[in-house]
């Protein structure tokens, strides 16, 4: 009798999680209950396997609303119901029009109204919701005389008082306004609650016909749902057959290609890897994945093909990926196998720039009524948990920010915060808004609004109402269309080279960027700012403690890195078994054979596979299988302890001994939830050693297309270094040179109007713009007829000395601007300044500091252009010795002067300490340590230069300073104040790179726990 039951997927509506939900059913004994959450299916599907798995049978639908008021639910009858009412809601997502107070004539759904909105006609699929205590109102009711066309109606929205008051606090987050200002009809009703049946049916006794009409809708909602079947589009071409056929051909094409005709282990492998495809039925989603790759081709994109996709040849053939995984012994089973029920996906990648026109390309070849993105569901964070229950009961903005900023226990102790942490604590694991995920989009083979509603989200691509798990469970396998500003670098990169220097670079052709000897030495050395994945302070440090001078070592530096993989210890013991080959010995000969290349452990997902397989016999599905359940991925405990038991057994039938499989086991167990997929790190370092090449021969070319692209580890400013110190020659924004990006000329580069923080975008296209159709501005005058700024942009562009050409001071240039736009109409722009000649002013001769450009930069860029941050000093000191010395100081300790370029903070067991990156006055960088102790009495106090002593540690190649002291160093005064107490405020414009690191400590030498030495018998 339960035909209104919300789910907390009803946002800031419902308060019971749903299986929660369902539990609450098995408490009350009930049999039959529908989810109607508002406005959306997302929790049905979850819904309706958990129901079968309690015997309840379910009834799925809407509770439809606007502008928070109730309209009506809709419940399915099928599965034509739930698509009439998702076509439904999509058409009013889209149009944005408010949704009608009467429900459309829909054909398999029924209807419910209340008692306070129900028309005064009915449809037959119609019905009025009529609660336990309004029954006794019945006789006096308006609609008294549809007794015929009346349903229980008992809505479930909480389960207890206290989450009433949840559901009120939800709703004034909702509505945006006290909890003191929320009226009746904000909230639900306080019967709003589930409860035994037969403490409801009584209340209908006199009305029996109100039950039958209420079981006879029940007895006819017969939603069923297949989750065995698949969704996705189902062929590419016409039938399974054909997909075969082509993708075959495709297949061998691409064969010879990558590897000729003789490759007789690569011609194995693509007649494997074919019929596992054909027999899971995925041939069309290799073939569509395809296209989409043709099609990117056809426009001269650049793309990435990376996951565990490029443990795939067939992939490989087809130019998905650019992975070779026979040279990396990548097992497709990782991928792809008959045991994996899981879709598989490919990771795609594109340059930032060009996304969305992969992603046209894709609603437009494959309709938008079948293509949309996955949804996500958004659940409230500490901080907007405090913040919003905060705002609730009403505490104002300061304290409001000390919730949200600080840890619990640091919290006031009044009763309010005390129970905005309760209600608070409440909504840990809510839901509060749905989003769009970053990258998955489904392509399905009937409308996609048979199985969700949509949402149009600002991006303007369709999203459905559920996350990518539930996309899974119901048989959509998605594809991963992403962006980086990675390929960004690389792509620009090659486009700047062929413009400047008239060189084309195939750098898709990956055999002239892989494992070249400068790039090697640069790897080795660290060199490698503005590079994909390699450019942070850890990865370079890491680099350098290798000594990485091959794709190989790269390949596992990739994976090392991980979060996981370093928090697990395996990185501190690769460090240690890669310089030490002589001080450990291999577990067993397998290890020795199959993970030489990582020294034994198992760094890679894939090493699961192998060790599973080759120690343990167990075929490679089974390995996969084990794999992904023990990092978390599995489903079934069961089919784990089945693998298990088999392992043992195999191991056993081969002869080793327990202990020693006991052993194996354990290290299987300990790192394969930590390990990461190799196939994903060597595509990772593919793109890295693209990125490198280009530096290494076209490092100018290569730094501005990174300046260009906005992203990476650092800020601008050490991009605009790195490429000074690269052979280019920095100038600031110039009105006749400069375009909204920055720009080459030879080894000139001219930072962009992108980069002036006051000026505005439009002004910044439209100089660009306007000097394209007319030409070159010729003096201040001809610039200020020709683009329509204002005095305050004027000022920007003089104090950045982008009008540098006229020959004039910025003084004198800021008295003629003033004299021309103080009493200048903009109607006569095009009129006055063309006809009359201008009057040459005679000017006073004003005196300027040879540093108030730098000043004028730091305000304006954050950085100064015309000499560095070190000129800027009080002091001449420049430190006792520079960084490219530091490996000669082991042991030592040294006193140094250094630009902050960022900081790391890092947990440790003794408190927070950070890893600081430095340059120094040469421009060499170099890393220091700072721990808990020295960080009481020495803190970090924001950007600038800063006199450093510590203690030099060498580990392994890579010198690090642990700081002792340090003390920050004051600027000049400003020449362009008097007032003292502003002279030294710009300097707090310069920055620092802060990043923030929430996770354990990682684990000392002694807590690995990886032997290394073999085991006695």
């Amino acid at each position: 009798m339960y035909l209104n039951c919300h789910s907390y997927h009803s946002l800031r509506y419902g308060t019971i999680p749903l299986k929660e939900l369902i539990a609450e059913a098995v408490l009350h004994d009930i049999k039959v209950m529908a989810l109607t959450d508002i406005n959306t299916v997302t929790g049905i599907y979850d819904f309706i396997k958990a129901c079968q798995e309690k015997e309840i049978k379910p009834l799925v639908g809407m509770e439809f609303r606007c502008n928070h008021q109730f309209l009506y639910i809709g419940l399915a009858k099928n599965a034509e119901g739930l698509a009439e009412m998702n076509r439904f809601l999509t058409k009013y997502n889209f149009s944005g029009e408010t949704l009608p107070l009467r429900a459309p004539k829909f054909e398999s759904v029924f209807v419910i109204y209340t008692l306070e909105n129900a028309p005064e006609t009915l449809f037959e699929n119609e019905f009025i919701g009529v609660r336990p205590e309004e029954v006794s109102g019945l006789l006096t009711s308006k609609h008294k005389n549809k007794i015929s066309k009346m349903v229980i109606l008992q809505p479930v929205t909480f389960r207890s008082k206290k989450e009433y008051n949840l559901h009120k606090v939800l709703r004034a987050i909702d509505t945006n306004i006290i909890l003191s200002k929320l009226t009746e009809a904000d909230y639900c009703k306080v019967s709003d609650m589930m409860k035994p049946l037969e403490s409801i049916l009584p209340f209908y006794e006199k009305y029996p016909e109100i039950i039958l009409n209420t079981q006879r809708i029940i007895d006819d909602c017969n939603f069923q749902y297949d989750f065995s079947a698949k969704r996705n589009k189902k062929f590419y071409t016409e039938n399974r057959q054909k997909d075969l056929e082509k993708l075959t051909e495709l297949a061998w094409e691409g064969f010879e290609k990558r590897y000729g005709n003789e490759n007789i282990e690569a011609k194995a492998r693509v007649k494997k890897e074919l019929k596992v495809i054909d027999e899971l039925e995925f041939s069309g989603y290799f073939l569509i994945t395809w296209d989409i790759i043709q099609y990117s081709n056809s426009q001269g994109f650049m793309h990435i093909g990376r996951g565990s996709g490029a443990n795939s040849i067939i992939a490989y053939c087809l130019g998905i990926t650019d992975i070779c995984p026979i040279e990396l012994d990548l097992y497709f089973e990782r991928f792809l196998n008959l045991n994996r029920k899981t879709p598989p996906d490919f990771d795609i990648d594109w340059s930032w720039q060009e996304r969305n026109t992969i992603l046209e390309y894709i609603f437009k070849k494959y309709g938008r009524d079948h293509v949309a993105f996955c949804g996500t569901n958004v659940e409230f964070k500490y901080r907007s948990i405090f913040r919003e229950v905060g705002k609730v009961f009403g505490l104002p903005k300061e304290e409001l920010d000390l919730l949200a900023k600080n840890p619990e226990e640091l919290h006031p102790t009044n009763k309010i915060v005390k129970l905005v942490q309760e209600y608070g604590q409440m909504m840990g694991k809510y839901p509060n808004q749905r989003s769009m995920h970053a990258c998955g989009i489904l392509i399905s083979e009937e409308p996609i609004t048979n199985y969700t509603p949509l949402e149009m989200p600002p991006k303007g691509f369709p999203i459905v109402l559920f996350d990518m798990h539930i996309a899974e469970e119901i048989g959509f396998d998605k594809f991963d269309i992403l962006s980086q500003r990675g390929i960004g670098h690389i792509d620009d990169s090659v486009k700047l080279i062929a413009k400047n220097r008239g060189i084309k670079v195939n750098i898709r052709d990956t055999s002239i960027s892989k494992d070249e000897a400068v790039c090697n030495s640069y790897l080795a050395k660290g060199h490698t700012i503005g590079c994909f994945y390699i450019e942070s302070p850890a990865m370079r440090g890491l680099l350098r403690r290798l000594n990485c001078d091959n794709y190989k070592i790269l390949v596992a530096a990739s994976s090392i890195i991980r979060p996981g993989v370093a928090q697990s210890g395996m990185m501190k013991e690769y460090i240690f078994r890669h310089n030490n080959p002589t001080q450990f010995e291999y577990f067993h000969e397998v290890f020795r054979e199959h993970l030489g290349e990582t020294y034994g452990i198992m760094v890679y997902q894939e090493d699961v596979i192998k060790i599973a397989q080759h120690y343990g016999g167990l075929p490679a599905p089974d390995g996969d299988i084990l794999r992904r359940a023990m990092s978390g991925k599995g489903r079934s405990l069961e089919a784990l302890q089945k693998v298990k038991d088999n392992f043992f057994a195999s191991c056993a039938q081969k002869g080793h001994p327990l202990q020693l499989s006991q052993e194996i086991y354990r290290q299987i167990e300990s790192f394969a939830g930590y390990s990461f997929c190799k196939a994903h790190s060597a595509s990772y370092a593919v793109e890295s050693y693209q990125s490198l090449y280009l530096k290494v021969n076209y490092p100018v070319e290569f730094m501005t297309a990174v300046i260009n692209n906005q992203g990476g580890f650092y800020r601008t400013e050490v991009y605009v270094h790195e490429a000074r110190m690269s052979g280019g020659t920095i100038h600031n924004p110039c009105v006749n040179k400069s375009e909204y990006q920055t720009t080459l000329y030879g080894t000139d580069i001219y930072l962009g109007f992108m980069h002036i923080q006051s000026l505005e975008s439009k002004i910044a296209h439209l100089i660009e713009e306007d000097r394209n159709k007319k030409g070159d501005f010729n003096s201040l005058e001809d610039f200020i007829n020709r683009i329509p700024i204002g005095i305050e942009g004027i000022k920007t562009l003089i104090f950045i000395d982008a009008f540098r050409f006229t020959g004039k001071t910025k003084n004198q240039l800021l008295v003629t601007a003033s004299l021309l736009l103080n009493n200048f109409k903009p109607e006569n722009r095009d009129l006055k300044l063309l006809q009359e000649p201008v009057k040459e002013y005679k000017l006073p001769k004003l005196e300027r500091s040879v540093f108030e450009d730098a000043f004028d930069e730091i305000e304006l860029l954050s950085f100064p252009v015309s000499c560095t941050v070190f000129d800027l000093l009080q002091t001449k000191h420049r430190g006792d010795i520079m960084a490219k010395d530091l490996v000669q100081y082991h042991k030592k300790q040294v006193r140094m002067l250094a630009y902050l370029i960022s900081r790391k903070h890092v947990p440790t067991k003794k408190g927070t300490m950070y890893f600081g990156t430095w340059i120094d006055h040469e421009g060499t960088y170099f890393d220091t340590a700072h721990f808990p102790d020295s960080l009481e009495k020495y803190p970090f106090q924001g950007g600038g230069c800063y006199l450093l002593l510590g203690n030099v540690e060498v580990d392994y190649h890579f010198p690090t300073i642990t700081i002792t002291k340090m003390a920050k160093m004051p600027f000049i005064p400003d020449p362009r104040y008097m007032d003292s107490k502003d002279q030294f405020r710009t300097q707090n414009q310069i920055k620092e790179d802060i990043s923030l690191t929430h996770r354990k400590p990682y684990p000392q030498g002694h807590e690995i726990n990886l032997p290394r030495h073999r085991m006695k018998f």
